[in-house]
């Protein structure tokens, strides 16, 4: 089942810069601080600053049960697959794509 868009990725060049804007802008103190990833919870929402995600550009995550799944119908749709599943970490699965018009569509479970 899919549960909507509720993450986040924006690409950054200066993540300590990033970091304080994004701050300012929701309110928040990140949940996560790392050289790598900087993440803050908003709600039911993450928002994500990476310093290296320019090559992908802004990346948004549809949560989904079954990352395999759901990967598999994406491709069977006409997807590129960009992103091969992955381990974030703490049960947390993630993996994008590219659709025809070459957006960015990541999915996390």
């Amino acid at each position: 089942m899919n549960q909507g868009i509720r993450t986040v990725v924006y690409p950054v060049k200066d993540i300590a810069k990033a970091k304080a804007f994004f701050r300012e802008l929701l309110g928040v103190e990140p949940y996560a601080d790392d050289a790598y990833y900087v993440g803050f919870k908003v709600g039911n929402q993450d928002i994500g600053l990476d310093p290296n995600g320019h090559k992908e550009g802004m990346t948004v995550y549809y949560h989904v049960d079954d990352i395999q799944k759901s990967l598999k119908s994406l491709v069977d749709a006409g997807a590129k697959t960009i992103q091969e599943i992955k381990d974030i970490g703490g049960g947390g699965l993630i993996a994008s794509v590219k659709d025809a018009d070459g957006n960015v569509i990541g999915l996390i479970q």
